[in-house]
């Protein structure tokens, strides 16, 4: 397929009809009240490994990582900095995209079946004028707790260090979906462990990505296990 073409299937967004236009409309809406409300009651703490930056009230310009299913208390936590999140161009991903919109983030429409390329040159416009980006880094089908490459990326073309974190909660409904999303029970405790920030050079090779890529993967793994051990019941 020409490049054009390419760049033309990366920007085609699903046609919805009016039914479904009213669904999310409304599903969206309901989805913004609950996180709203569950979220006014969590009780947070938030701790970081020795050389990371992540803050709730000053967030700095960053790539930002995260496991799908700990989405909704993120998107309370985080809200309101103007946060760019890649999400997908699938239905699935307007209805996200139109939730974290209420909560002050900046939907980038794309992934890593469609609109790859668009959303990761989206966003590293983004980074590179000072702002933070997210990714909910196993998304949009998973596999769970399997760390794709998108952030390795842009940090080697942005020069702005990757800082994972995890958001584990001590009460919570589980989802039966792929990546096992959890939802807050009200009045829950909340507990946000950052990683140390991983610099990707602008010079790394193949092979030094594969490198990078494995300690984000790690820094995942590390972060996700601190926090869920501070509970006596976590959510898995």
């Amino acid at each position: 397929m020409p490049d054009q073409a390419i760049a033309a299937e990366d920007r085609r967004e699903p046609r919805l009809s009016l039914l479904q236009r009213l669904q999310i409309s409304l599903i969206s809406w309901i989805a913004s009240a609950v996180v709203g409300l569950i979220g006014r009651t969590l009780r947070m703490t938030i701790t970081f490994e020795e050389g990371s930056m992540l803050g709730l009230h000053a967030i700095s310009p960053g790539i930002y990582p995260f496991w799908h299913r700990c989405v909704l208390p993120a998107t309370w936590l985080f809200r309101n900095h103007g946060i760019g999140v890649l999400t997908s161009l699938s239905r699935d991903g307007e209805y996200i995209a139109r939730v974290i919109r209420r909560f002050g983030f900046v939907p980038v429409r794309g992934s890593s079946s469609r609109g790859g390329q668009r959303g990761l040159l989206e966003m590293e416009t983004m980074v590179k004028a000072g702002g933070a980006v997210a990714f909910t880094i196993d998304g949009p089908r998973g596999p769970r707790y399997v760390a794709k490459k998108g952030p390795v990326m842009l940090a080697r073309l942005t020069g702005i260090p990757i800082t994972a974190f995890y958001v584990a909660v001590e009460r919570a409904w589980i989802l039966g979906t792929w990546d096992a999303m959890f939802i807050p029970k009200p009045f829950s405790r909340a507990y946000v462990r950052v990683a140390k920030n991983i610099f990707v050079p602008p010079d790394a090779d193949d092979a030094a990505l594969d490198r990078h890529h494995a300690e984000m993967q790690a820094a995942l793994e590390r972060v996700t296990s601190f926090a869920e051990a501070q509970f006596s019941a976590h959510p898995d």
